[in-house]
């Protein structure tokens, strides 16, 4: 299925949203939970898998969605048809702090390959589906950034990232080390593989896990410096404790101060 042509414009910095305009029975797909404002005349509809009519029959279908379900996401999208005589408009809203980036997948070979939770909205057409690895070292030991999605067909695609964002072009042969969280995506003939870290230190107190991704190119890779995972891990490094107990923040007192600050919870 060709997938439908649709315009769009971003808006803000930190906490962005994709506006999509659409025509007339035109339709656009998202991951429950973006949905932003839409106008009037827009039909919103729960769809089995993405809608892109890939696999026609039954089993075809639930293998296509149940693919989505490895990846944590639901089995469940919703489509956004323009319903309308005339252009109408849709927006996803970005769901942490980061840049959403708009992917032309007819410049991209038509594949896209990005992190399990990255995927935010396409035009109807697109498939998004499950990529599998042959490497076992990258199934085991690759986190949250080796459980991946790819995003196949020749219309628009838009994921997300955290923080800022780098893009990267690699020469054939050239090779990045990332921490495998930090991975948005990448082009189709990147080819990625897990490294360990190595050394005592470095696995002891280290800090920064035993494994890295080393991404070598040709290709296109985007890098994010906040991945979700770590600013949840701070926030709650940093949250309240069961039983009242918490970080101090700067307080030359430390727990002496909690006695003077009318917060004294026993």
């Amino acid at each position: 299925m060709r997938a439908h042509e649709i315009d769009y414009a971003i808006y803000g910095e930190e906490m962005q949203y994709v506006e999509i305009e659409l025509d007339p029975q035109e339709t656009v797909i998202a991951e429950s939970g973006s949905f932003m404002m839409m106008d009037n005349g827009i039909k919103m509809e729960t769809i089995f898998g993405d809608g892109s009519e890939r696999e026609t029959s039954i089993l075809g279908k639930m293998w296509s969605a149940g693919k989505r379900v490895l990846t944590g996401e639901s089995l469940f999208m919703t489509a956004y048809q323009n319903q309308n005589y005339a252009r109408a408009k849709v927006s996803f809203a970005a769901p942490y702090p980061g840049k959403i980036v708009p992917i032309d997948l007819t410049q991209y070979q038509g594949k896209f390959i990005c992190q399990k939770d990255a995927f935010l909205c396409a035009a109807k057409g697109v498939s998004v589906g499950i990529e599998f690895t042959k490497k076992i070292g990258v199934g085991l030991f690759g986190g949250e950034g080796f459980i991946m999605q790819k995003i196949e067909g020749d219309g628009m695609a838009f994921v997300h990232s955290g923080g800022t964002l780098a893009r990267k072009e690699l020469r054939p042969g050239e090779v990045l080390k990332v921490d495998t969280g930090c991975i948005v995506g990448f082009t189709r003939d990147i080819q990625y593989d897990i490294e360990f870290i190595g050394g005592i230190k470095n696995t002891i107190f280290g800090g920064e896990g035993l494994f890295f991704a080393t991404l070598r190119g040709p290709g296109i890779v985007y890098i994010q410096s906040l991945p979700f995972s770590r600013l949840a891990g701070r926030i709650l490094s940093l949250a309240t404790k069961p039983g009242g107990s918490r970080r101090e923040e700067g307080g030359i007192l430390g727990g002496l101060g909690n006695l003077l600050d009318g917060d004294n919870r026993f």
